[in-house]
């Protein structure tokens, strides 16, 4: 059974991987709005990550007997300044989502609960990708000024990303 510090921070990281997926999926239409569907695809795969990773930990809560309790998503931005600004927004919210799950993994460890420390290892590596990926993106944005031909060749190599659900593959 979980403890109820673990248990509140767990419900805690839920909405905020929903708000996440609400955030991306706003990314998501920006980007349909401006013409560019590989953007608005790669940030459609995000959305469905994030999706993935909240239902990663109702689950747990479950499997544990804890209660999930859901809370209003908080509002998003739906305006940007270009894809440097949308690429520079996304780092700084996984920067701040490695955190939250810092301090997650923080709690589980006072309450000496092994199980879901366990579980949330998965988390701590996957951050670490996500980071990485949003920061390849970002230098290469960045390399071609976020404009001209390098953003219709990205916009054309991102139509290809697809969405796997890493949740379920251990």
């Amino acid at each position: 059974m979980l403890k109820e510090t673990v248990l509140e921070a767990l419900n805690k990281q839920i909405n905020a991987e929903m708000h996440s997926a609400y955030l991306y999926l706003s990314m998501s239409a920006y980007f349909e709005d401006q013409g560019l569907s590989g953007f608005a695809n790669w940030m459609k795969v995000q959305y469905q990550e994030e999706l993935s990773h909240s239902l990663k930990i109702f689950d747990f809560v479950n499997e544990r007997n804890g209660r999930v309790i859901l809370e209003p998503i908080a509002s998003v931005p739906t305006e940007f300044d270009g894809v440097i600004d949308v690429y520079e927004k996304t780092l700084e919210h996984e920067q701040k989502v490695t955190e939250m799950i810092n301090q997650l993994m923080d709690v589980a460890v006072k309450a000496s609960d092994h199980a879901t420390q366990s579980f949330l290892k998965w988390f701590v590596d996957e951050q670490v990708e996500e980071e990485a990926n949003v920061n390849e993106l970002l230098d290469n944005l960045k390399l071609i000024n976020g404009q001209g031909n390098g953003v219709f060749m990205l916009n054309r190599e991102l139509q290809g990303r697809k969405f796997v659900d890493t949740t379920k593959a251990e």
